[in-house]
């Protein structure tokens, strides 16, 4: 269905006061930014924010709400034959040979890691969005092999997952905060997946292989 005028200014609106927020984080730090300020540099009132943002880390991690169930969606579109270990470490080399974004490859995510770095309840939030993405994933999971309600295979493979898709981010915000390039991290990401899928073991390799139709 084709986006309204009303949703697309909506959406318009809600895209520039992110970008307005983030520019005034990266420059002077998330503690030293309020939403009145945010508020006013975007041209909106405090009420505005507050009804696309209901909370000032919001505004940080705006694009989070993909990233949540990014691993959940990985392992439900896995090939046939493939296991959901697999299908993530696939997804994340493919991320990493195109020197992605979405794993912080890119010019100026030191800053953006800085700003988390210095600010206690971004580094909250953000623990608060590992947990999310673990639950995801373990819904999937559950979902996937038709596990039951007290089974506690999908809960430890989502921990196991998880640990993968973490180490990956871990190291990459470590280089970057570093000064290293993109490149030269991506390169480094590929040969650190290889040493983590040769740590993991056959049990997590061949958990919720999907069957050949």
């Amino acid at each position: 269905m084709a986006e309204g005028l009303r949703e697309r200014k909506k959406r318009q609106t809600r895209q520039y006061i992110s970008d307005v927020a983030t520019g005034l984080f990266l420059e002077r730090g998330f503690d030293a930014v309020t939403v009145a300020e945010i508020a006013e540099a975007a041209n909106v009132s405090v009420n505005t924010v507050y009804n696309y943002f209901p909370a000032k880390e919001d505004l940080f991690f705006d694009r989070s709400a993909g990233v949540a169930d990014q691993l959940a969606r990985w392992v439900r579109g896995r090939d046939a034959g493939e296991s959901a270990a697999r299908a993530v470490l696939r997804e994340l080399r493919a991320e990493a040979e195109a020197v992605s974004p979405r794993l912080g490859l890119m010019e100026g995510y030191d800053r953006f890691m800085r700003v988390i770095q210095e600010a206690p309840p971004l580094r909250s939030r953000l623990w608060s969005l590992q947990q999310e993405i673990h639950d995801a994933l373990e819904t999937a999971l559950r979902e996937e092999t038709a596990a039951a309600p007290d089974d506690p295979l999908p809960d430890l493979m989502a921990g196991q997952i998880c640990w993968v898709h973490q180490a990956v981010f871990v190291a990459v915000g470590r280089e970057m905060l570093a000064g290293r390039k993109p490149a030269e991290v991506s390169r480094e990401v590929l040969v650190l997946l290889d040493d983590i899928e040769d740590l993991l073991s056959e049990k997590v390799l061949n958990y919720a292989v999907r069957g050949v139709e």
